[in-house]
């Protein structure tokens, strides 16, 4: 049985700190003398008077230490307590000589008249007005957020979640969340059902009470549109919902009924089984498939083409011939409203987006292009010579002018129905990664008459939302679609070109032609693969081709735990790569570190050098840590497409180190070179279209490291994880309506 001590005392030295996960390493000063303590002490600062609760530990290097368990804490009311904690950091705008100041005119009553009468610091010289209302704002945050804090410290909520609440909430965070702690579940992203649940029991919320179950179920439906899913067949959220809380059929049956007349849930029946939506995903999927099907039927305004003559033209002008399977692409994208045009790597279907712009533009029609990442966007940019903009800033996503957010995405799309675009045409690249909301829309602000052209790899990995958009509207049988087949002899040249094919039909790639770029190096124990990896990252791939460590190379990784895993790699590789990790104890990042951006914010403001101002950072989106402000509490990130944003400490959870990512993260990119380990893994990850979506995210050379029996497993297992999508059910439905017509 664990012995808890309690100690009282005055925090001397803060000799550690994590500002991103609240670890803190303190010297008290207490009755017992000089103590060193050790746990999560989120805003903890120098001169703060605290009781600590723990068990005494001894570290085999640094000796005797209490490691705490819960504490509260205070503001010393003694001149040097107050001066320490007034210039401590926590407080941007006080220094030393301020907080002097301040203390020797208020003296123990300093926090009361800081909180209460702020606008007696005017009598300090040297303090303004605006000053004033920074030191006020700082402090009553710290202390609300101390409050807060330590009332969800007993439910394992983490101090960053703290600060989260009340930047939602702010200072009525308490209230609200006693009141329903439920909403934390929808409000919070990352807060899961489980440790809010804990909450309302406490507060004592019934077991079976009808809208605890109702957020349980909301929140499984809302984390099976995380994994994918557009909806849930009855049956499965009932055992999903099981797993969480024991309800019964008829209880969840009415929680699912007020879920439904609060128009959070929407019912429906597909292919015979009754599902259950989280209403936007319905409302998104039902609005697709009626523009889509619109597109599809509606003739669109014949262009006076002679397509023998126009592509000859072109071809002379640039001197690519086009094959006859690219030639078809061409001349559908005339004939229809809407064409999928899907192949793998060296099918050419950047030449045929090239000839399509060409043509268009030579009818003097304004054509639009776009990706769903910064990264693919560019490199259609260089592909086309063309402005390729992000379906974001294509719609023009920003803040309404009322304030209000949407209800998923956080933000409002200013090009939608009531202000469609301006395009005869609409090029979308990378279409395997819209997901069903994205492409909703997208689909809002076409308007009618414009052709849309959606180009993409239907082999890739689906997207990271929910949906299956590409494949569903591939298997619909209602939208065109022209399927390149042909590798190019430019293309045939390259290894990974072909090894991406081979392993697509499931064959063995080709390895270690001396002349190329694809390797395979052995390596047998999970720590060979490690070393090796870090030493190619660091030395032997610069040293023979004068890759950046940083910005050339990405490894890429099935798996984001064990040894060989993205957790690992990015700490090892830190440590390898960048040198002022060396010198930084008090958070996870430093700067130099590359880092990305893992839940989609699309309210974080940026600026580019040209001036340029906008919102939105999304998942995927991989960058620099440019500076740390210690006292500021942020850190900025310079972004690929030259983005610089400001994260707030509180937002850190949001991005994490990418020396390696998984091959999921991947989407979209494309890098120099790449290396993947091949180790063992669980089967659902080693999969045939896992390895060839890394292997396709590679321009000049590709590295696996492992054994070959694992990249022989992943070419065999031609397993795709199938998702709940019912769009190309509806689309199928609507063919059916109009045959029967």
């Amino acid at each position: 049985m664990i012995k808890m001590v309690e100690l009282n005392g005055l925090v001397n030295e803060v000799i550690f700190h994590n500002k991103s996960n609240g670890y803190t390493v303190l010297e008290l000063s207490c009755e017992d003398g000089e103590v060193v303590c050790v746990g999560t002490m989120p805003m903890i600062s120098e001169g703060s008077e605290i009781t600590v609760e723990g068990e005494w530990t001894v570290h085999p290097d640094y000796g005797q230490q209490l490691r705490v368990y819960r504490y509260k804490t205070a503001v010393s009311k003694t001149r040097s307590g107050l001066i320490r904690y007034l210039s401590s950091g926590l407080i941007p705008g006080i220094g030393k000589s301020l907080a002097e100041k301040i203390v020797e005119k208020f003296k123990e009553d300093t926090i009361d008249i800081i909180t209460e009468h702020p606008e007696k610091l005017l009598e300090i010289k040297g303090i303004g007005e605006s000053r004033i209302k920074d030191i006020s704002r700082a402090l009553t945050e710290q202390r609300e957020i101390m409050r807060l804090y330590e009332f969800l410290y007993q439910y394992d909520i983490s101090p960053n979640f703290a600060v989260k609440i009340y930047k939602t909430y702010g200072q009525d965070s308490l209230n609200i969340i006693k009141q329903n702690p439920y909403r934390l579940c929808i409000d919070i992203p990352g807060l899961g059902f489980t440790r809010v649940d804990r909450i309302g029991l406490s507060l004592g919320i019934a077991q079976d009470d009808v809208n605890r179950v109702a957020s349980c179920a909301r929140y499984v439906l809302m984390q099976s549109c995380v994994n994918g899913h557009t909806y849930l067949p009855e049956d499965v959220l009932r055992e999903l919902v099981n797993q969480y809380i024991p309800v019964t059929e008829e209880r969840l049956g009415e929680a699912l009924t007020d879920l439904f007349r609060q128009g959070q849930v929407t019912f429906d029946t597909i292919d015979g089984k009754a599902v259950i939506y989280y209403a936007p995903f319905y409302q998104a999927e039902v609005n697709v498939s009626k523009k889509l099907f619109e597109m599809a039927v509606t003739e669109v305004e014949e262009l006076p083409v002679d397509f023998g003559k126009t592509l000859d033209k072109v071809a002379s002008e640039t001197g690519i011939h086009l094959s006859n399977q690219q030639k078809e692409a061409v001349i559908q994208s005339f004939k229809n409203g809407v064409l999928i045009i899907t192949g793998g790597p060296g099918t050419g279907k950047t030449t045929i987006i090239n000839y399509i712009i060409r043509i268009y533009e030579g009818f003097n029609k304004k054509v639009a292009l776009a990706a769903p990442t910064g990264r693919a966007a560019k490199r259609m940019t260089e592909a086309t010579g063309k402005e390729a903009k992000t379906i974001h800033r294509l719609l023009e996503y920003g803040k309404k002018d009322d304030d209000e957010d949407d209800i998923i995405s956080g933000g409002f799309f200013h090009k939608n129905e009531s202000d469609q675009l301006d395009f005869d045409v609409i090029i979308i690249d990378e279409m395997s990664m819209v997901d069903i909301l994205l492409m909703n829309n997208l689909l809002k602000a076409v308007k009618p008459g414009t052709r849309l052209i959606l180009v993409g790899d239907a082999d890739q990995l689906p997207s990271v939302g929910a949906g299956d958009v590409l494949r569903d509207m591939i298997n619909c049988g209602i939208i065109p679609v022209i399927r390149l087949e042909e590798i190019f002899r430019q293309a045939q040249q390259s290894l990974i070109v072909v090894n991406a094919h081979r392993i697509n039909r499931g064959y063995m790639p080709i390895f270690n032609d001396r002349d190329n770029d694809f390797f395979f190096i052995k390596r047998s124990t999970q720590q060979e693969v490690l070393d090796e990896i870090i030493d190619l990252v660091k030395n032997r791939l610069p040293r023979a081709y004068g890759f950046d460590p940083l910005k050339d190379i990405q490894v890429l990784c099935p798996m984001k735990k064990g040894v060989v895993s993205v957790f690992n790699l990015n700490a090892q590789l830190q440590k390898a790569l960048n040198p002022n990790s060396r010198y930084r104890k008090d958070m996870d990042f430093a700067v130099g570190d590359k880092v990305m951006q893992i839940r989609n914010n699309y309210d974080i403001e940026w600026e580019k050098p040209n001036g340029e101002k906008g919102t939105g950072v999304y998942n995927g989106d991989i960058g620099y840590v440019e500076q740390i402000d210690l006292d500021g509490q942020y850190l900025t990130v310079i972004f690929d497409d030259e983005r610089r944003v400001h994260f707030d400490f509180y937002m850190l959870e949001d991005l994490m180190l990418a020396y390696a990512i998984t091959i999921h993260k991947s989407q979209g990119s494309e890098f120099p070179a790449v290396i993947i380990p091949v180790t063992w893994g669980p089967k659902v990850l080693l999969t045939r279209n896992l390895l060839y979506t890394a292997v396709t995210r590679a321009k000049k050379l590709v590295v696996l490291v492992g054994q070959e029996r694992y990249i022989k497993e992943m070419v065999d297992n031609d397993m795709i994880a199938s998702r709940y999508s019912g769009l190309c059910h509806r689309l199928k439905k609507g063919i059916l309506v109009v045959e029967r017509r």
